[in-house]
């Protein structure tokens, strides 16, 4: 009999819960379809909004990015090509030193398959990388120069690596495959000093025997002051120095190719050197006569 009541009173308890929790759940909504609804997968992954829909412009320019850049056209000027230069300010060894600067000017446009590449004023410029000076006894005087720079009429500047290989100077200079410019030795007129204070001293020599009567040892005597005295001259003097006079004419040879940007070089015209007047001739550097 207890048992028979207690079940009716377990289902009313059922019913009045379930009344209760009713207005619960219609407050949070309808429960999820399944039980991975509220956790979806881990490996799920959501693609950012600037990668869903990117622009046409931003994929351009990945594009683009991506794209190597075109190659800009150049112009060969072959190495040993010769350009003939001027010089602006003179040098010489008599005062030059290593890094000293060098500048000059082409007088000559510079032709490439029929097209003007280095137009006639283009400016040049380089520095001395040695310099000395003659000796007393033996050397002459000798200047190593190197040229680095070009900047054509445009102000489009070129590398350059060039040395000269002959020189117009007004004078005895020369030129080496190396391109040293090279002074002259005036062997000659040292050798032309002593002999002429040899004569004087032998005529000197020769008026003082006669006055005390014995003309032949005054003359050798003489002859031998005069040997030394000459000698002493040119020990003493150094030789002529190597020069290079302004207005004085180089040519250059470029020792390897240079690359001209095709876009750069578009010149009409031949180009126009300054005007600058040539080196005047020199003698040659004597050693002062002592009588």
């Amino acid at each position: 009999m207890i048992r028979r009541l207690a079940r009716p009173r377990r289902a009313f308890e059922l019913i009045l819960a379930l009344g209760l929790l009713s207005p619960v759940w219609a407050q949070q909504g309808p429960l999820p379809a399944g039980p991975d609804a509220q956790n979806p997968p881990q490996n799920a992954v959501t693609p950012p909004a600037s990668q869903t829909n990117s622009p046409p412009a931003a994929a351009a320019a990945s594009t683009a990015s991506t794209t190597p850049a075109a190659k800009v056209a150049q112009i060969e000027v072959p190495a040993g090509t010769h350009i003939p230069l001027v010089l602006h300010n003179g040098i010489s060894t008599r005062s030059a030193r290593p890094g000293d600067p060098i500048y000059l000017e082409t007088l000559f446009p510079v032709m490439v398959d029929g097209h003007v590449v280095i137009p006639a004023g283009s400016y040049v410029s380089g520095e001395i990388t040695e310099a000395k000076r003659p000796g007393r006894v033996k050397g002459r005087g000798e200047m190593m120069i190197r040229l680095t720079t070009m900047i054509l009429p445009n102000a489009y500047m070129v590398n350059l690596n060039a040395s000269p290989s002959g020189a117009s100077t007004g004078g005895a200079e020369t030129v080496n495959n190396e391109g040293k410019v090279i002074g002259d030795s005036d062997k000659s007129s040292d050798l032309g000093t002593v002999i002429r204070t040899t004569e004087a001293g032998t005529g000197i020599g020769a008026g003082v025997g006669a006055a005390s009567g014995n003309v032949g040892r005054g003359a050798g005597i003489g002859a031998g002051v005069g040997a030394l005295v000459g000698l002493g001259a040119v020990l003493l003097t150094r030789g002529p120095e190597a020069e290079l006079p302004r207005g004085s004419t180089l040519e250059a040879v470029i020792d390897r190719p240079i690359y001209l940007d095709a876009d750069k070089v578009q010149f009409t015209s031949p180009g126009q050197a300054s005007t600058l007047a040539g080196p005047s001739d020199r003698e040659k550097t004597h050693v002062p006569f002592p009588f």
